[in-house]
């Protein structure tokens, strides 16, 4: 049984997603106990919960503990493990849908080599405290393709905080082998692309093209060719979101803001952009908030792999720590570049 303390370092929901999904890959049962002890609501909450149950209803797998509040849960993986090949979600709250396809699609690529599909109705699409639909999307799985591992993503209806409702369908299409990323020298930086998006409801107050503006006020310094999307969407509740980004010759960076009451939609686009220059700054390949999303990819792909990034975070040690517990190889950190070296 291997012994996962909840409340190292970063101490959050990270661990909780990625030992579990790893117990399951490499069918070792595992104990997560201190789970977010730190946090001002420590245990499980309604995220949390909804993460673990899709992973159950996808795998089959037995977890103990499941209940809000829970500071423990205790994951017992099948020796015949199986994975679904038609999984349907129904999320009644502003649950973040990003963050419950992170342990989806690594246990999809991780399990088998069948496509997945994954249809959910409700939910957010963009919320606080994860990544935005479009950094998932334009960033993290156009990484994901890298190594091999290709999609079908259709966004039917977007959802916001507190009412939810979104519904997307995504289909995971694993690769045969999952290749080894090497990502170092990122290259020139071809152009930028501002993905900016509200509800219908905030269409009269143009928060969308504010945010844009907002955006380029800074980005226009850089004299670099600016692309921009402007979008409005059908939603339960009004919210906005902005996407900064970066399309390089070797790779991709982004960051992402959310719309908040009271504050100008051209400060969203300001902040979202002043983000992006600090990583744009760094000579990596990776954005902070992408490394530790794209560690455990790297564990499972039977060659070593090498990546540079804007900041060692301490999500990003921790998750190293955890995958450290239950793959054969080690990680090296030398300056801003992580490296997996099995064994």
């Amino acid at each position: 049984m291997i012994e996962i303390d909840g409340s190292y370092l970063e101490g959050g929901g990270q661990i909780l997603r990625t030992a579990s999904v790893l117990a399951i890959i490499t069918q070792k049962p595992c104990r997560i106990f201190n789970i977010r002890k730190k946090r001002e609501k420590p245990g499980l909450q309604t995220q949390h919960l909804l993460g673990l149950k899709a992973l159950q209803d996808l795998t089959g797998t037995k977890i103990e503990g499941m209940r809000l509040g829970s500071k423990e849960v205790t994951v017992y993986p099948s020796s015949n493990i199986w994975l679904k090949e038609n999984l349907e979600l129904h999320i009644e709250t502003a649950a973040s849908i990003t963050l419950i396809l992170q342990g989806l699609i690594l246990a999809i690529v991780g399990i088998d080599k069948k496509p997945v599909l994954i249809h959910i109705r409700g939910g957010a699409t963009d919320t606080f405290f994860s990544p935005t639909i479009d950094h998932f999307r334009f960033v993290f799985l156009e990484i994901l393709k890298k190594m091999g591992i290709t999609y079908e993503l259709s966004i039917i209806k977007r959802g916001f905080y507190p009412k939810g409702g979104a519904e997307i369908k995504i289909k995971i299409f694993p690769p045969a082998t999952l290749a080894p990323l090497n990502l170092i020298n990122r290259g020139a930086l071809k152009y930028v692309t501002i993905f900016s998006g509200a509800s219908e409801l905030l269409k009269a107050k143009s928060v969308a093209e504010r945010q844009i503006a907002g955006a380029k006020q800074i980005l226009a310094r850089l004299k670099l060719p600016i692309r921009e999307n402007v979008e409005y969407y059908q939603t339960l509740s009004p919210g906005s979101q902005i996407n900064i980004i970066g399309y390089f010759e070797n790779t991709i960076i982004g960051t992402d803001n959310l719309g908040k009451i009271d504050k100008p939609a051209e400060v969203v686009g300001k902040e979202a952009t002043q983000e992006f220059l600090r990583q744009g700054l760094r000579d990596a390949c990776l954005d902070k908030h992408l490394t530790d999303q794209i560690l455990p990819y790297m564990a499972l792909s039977n060659k070593n792999s090498i990546i540079t990034v804007s900041d060692i975070t301490d999500h990003c040690k921790t998750n190293i720590w955890v995958i450290e517990k239950f793959l054969t190889g080690k990680f090296v950190i030398n300056d801003n570049k992580i490296s997996w070296n099995k064994k």
